[in-house]
């Protein structure tokens, strides 16, 4: 399990680049592809908000229940997870507006931008540096069995980086293997 959600974590970042090629356009008064922004925050939001978090405070939840007697890290992960989805809807509400020809002040729309992307960014290095190293001493073979036989969310395979990439994600699977 910690394997997978690592290569969800390494999938992640490749659409930070991508949010942070955008950011860069911006920045430097380039055109923005504004539907590959979109198109990353319905990513973020169906898959990661949906899938990943559930399946990481599963883990987390678990942890904290037969594994640890210090529950500052669960809480804190549960509070980054509900800033980071909270932090994509603002973002995503956003660029709706402006692919609807709303007039949004590029500021306002860089600086929800960067914040995304550096609360992202932060959130998936605490889990990789000092979460998923202690659920890897703490938790036994029969937890990690336990574990996966509870998590019931992940039956369909992944939009973008599973082995068929759905059609609404065609373009942003391009763009990525571009600057791959």
């Amino acid at each position: 399990m910690l394997q997978a959600l690592h290569q969800e974590h390494i999938n992640i970042a490749r659409l930070l680049d991508v949010l942070r090629q955008q950011l860069f356009a911006i920045r430097s008064e380039h055109p923005v592809r504004y539907r590959l922004l979109k198109d990353v925050l319905s990513y973020l939001s169906e898959v990661s908000d949906q899938c990943h978090h559930p399946q990481e405070d599963l883990i987390y939840d678990y942890y904290l229940k037969y594994r640890c007697q210090d529950d500052q890290i669960t809480t804190r992960l549960h509070q980054e997870h509900e800033l980071v989805v909270e932090a994509g809807k603002e973002l995503a509400a956003l660029v709706d507006m402006i692919l609807m020809d709303a007039v949004i002040p590029l500021d306002q729309l860089m600086a929800k931008l960067e914040s995304f992307i550096v609360l992202q960014q932060r959130h998936m290095d605490f889990e990789e540096s000092e979460v998923f190293p202690e659920l890897r001493t703490s938790l036994t073979e029969d937890d990690w069995r336990h574990l996966e036989q509870n998590w019931h969310y992940r039956t369909a395979d992944d939009p973008l980086f599973g082995r068929e990439v759905a059609e609404r994600y065609r373009d942003l699977s391009n763009s990525i293997s571009l600057h791959a």
